[in-house]
């Protein structure tokens, strides 16, 4: 991707929104990995590499997780709406909205 990530010209950017820019484009290629083994995992017959494509995704799993919690502890409104709607019972659209009031408030 090289450094055409940014949608303004870099050097007008701050250091924090440059850093965000980084963390989330982290998280969309940790996601797109993701994928791709979950694909590659569906269509594989051999085994012994079928595991190996699980561990590796596994970690994609980790990383994925550990910059969405970087960039949760930056934003404090996506913290209020994560905490509002993931890991809750009942419907999820229902709890999407009942965080967005939260975000009201």
């Amino acid at each position: 991707m090289g450094f055409d990530q940014y949608h303004e010209p870099p050097e007008e950017l701050s250091q924090p929104v440059r850093t965000f820019a980084r963390m989330i484009q982290s998280l969309i290629e940790e996601a797109e990995a993701i994928d791709w083994y979950e694909q590659r995992i569906h269509v594989e017959k051999d085994e012994e590499a079928k595991k190996i494509m699980k561990q590796a995704q596994k970690e994609e799993f980790i990383h994925f997780a550990m910059d969405l919690e970087f960039l949760l502890r930056k934003k404090e409104d996506w913290r209020t709406v994560m905490k509002n709607v993931l890991f809750k019972p009942g419907d999820i659209v229902e709890n999407g909205e009942k965080a967005e009031d939260k975000l009201e408030e």
